[in-house]
């Protein structure tokens, strides 16, 4: 899946499972500031398992320092697509998450500051940003405004980072998905590999030699290729939806009534 689509579903996902509009889940919900912030860290940490991969998003964020991170996420992950696009690999970047919300910094103004979320956000902020193309070839623009964003939270709202590790969890999770709807599959079980039976590589065996690849992958290829037409029919919506969800959550945060416009619209259409 390409790596906006891959941000777009992260921020879809967030919509769906935190807010409580009549659209959403509202499974973990979150306030309204959580909702539209949250939505833009998941976008970015749906794009995390690809910080295996040395010419994708994450790498040509910030490099120098970010192609040599990418390169030692490869290294040590076996390679792209293979230790990150994992169950494994979405509990380590949850655990990482969860480790830095412990880096906290006493100041005597604020408080207790969240420095480790804060950081966190400033990344994937950044990574969502470009990956979503928000600001353009202006990398100093992305900086800013993901650093803009992190500090007003970090300082003014810092208990809205409590769900950094669900955010960073589902945003690797949707991730997954997305890749395990396209021809090349995940290894989901990684580092164990079960390759193929023989006789689903020699005969072909469909469905099977399409939801069980040579190399021990697995795949639903409903989306075919990344980039294909049919991920463009799907995710066409789902980033509508996401969109939807962000400005329903910066509505309500500016004091109007959206349940009350929802019931009404929903009666006039019933008629």
């Amino acid at each position: 899946m390409m790596g906006g689509h891959h941000a777009a579903s992260g921020a879809a996902a967030w919509v769906a499972v935190t807010a409580t509009t009549p659209i959403s889940l509202g499974w973990y919900p979150v306030s309204d500031v959580g909702v539209m912030t949250g939505a833009l860290v998941c976008a970015g940490a749906a794009l995390l398992p690809d910080a295996d991969h040395h010419n994708g998003t994450i790498a040509h964020s910030l490099p120098p320092v970010s192609e040599w991170l990418t390169k030692l996420v490869a290294t040590i992950s076996g390679g792209h697509r293979h230790g990150t696009h994992s169950l494994l690999g979405i509990v380590v970047f949850t655990a990482i998450a969860w480790a830095l919300g412990l880096v906290t910094v006493t100041t005597e103004t604020f408080g207790d500051v969240l420095v480790g979320p804060g950081v966190l956000a400033v990344l994937l902020s950044a990574f969502a940003v470009r990956a979503l193309k928000l600001t353009g070839q202006r990398r100093w623009w992305t900086w800013t405004l993901s650093l803009a964003l992190a500090a007003c939270i970090a300082a003014f709202a810092p208990e809205e980072w409590y769900w950094m590790p669900f955010c960073v969890g589902l945003g690797c999770a949707v991730h997954i998905v997305g890749d395990m709807l396209t021809t090349r599959g995940v290894p989901l079980l990684w580092p164990l590999r079960f390759r193929s039976p023989t006789w689903v590589r020699r005969y072909r065996w469909m469905p099977f030699d399409d939801v069980w690849r040579d190399g021990g992958n697995l795949s639903l290829p409903v989306l075919g290729d990344a980039g294909s037409w049919r991920e463009w029919l799907v995710m066409t919506p789902v980033s509508a939806y996401a969109v939807l969800g962000v400005g329903w959550a910066a509505l309500d945060q500016m004091g109007l009534d959206t349940a009350a416009a929802w019931d009404s619209a929903a009666a006039l259409i019933a008629g």
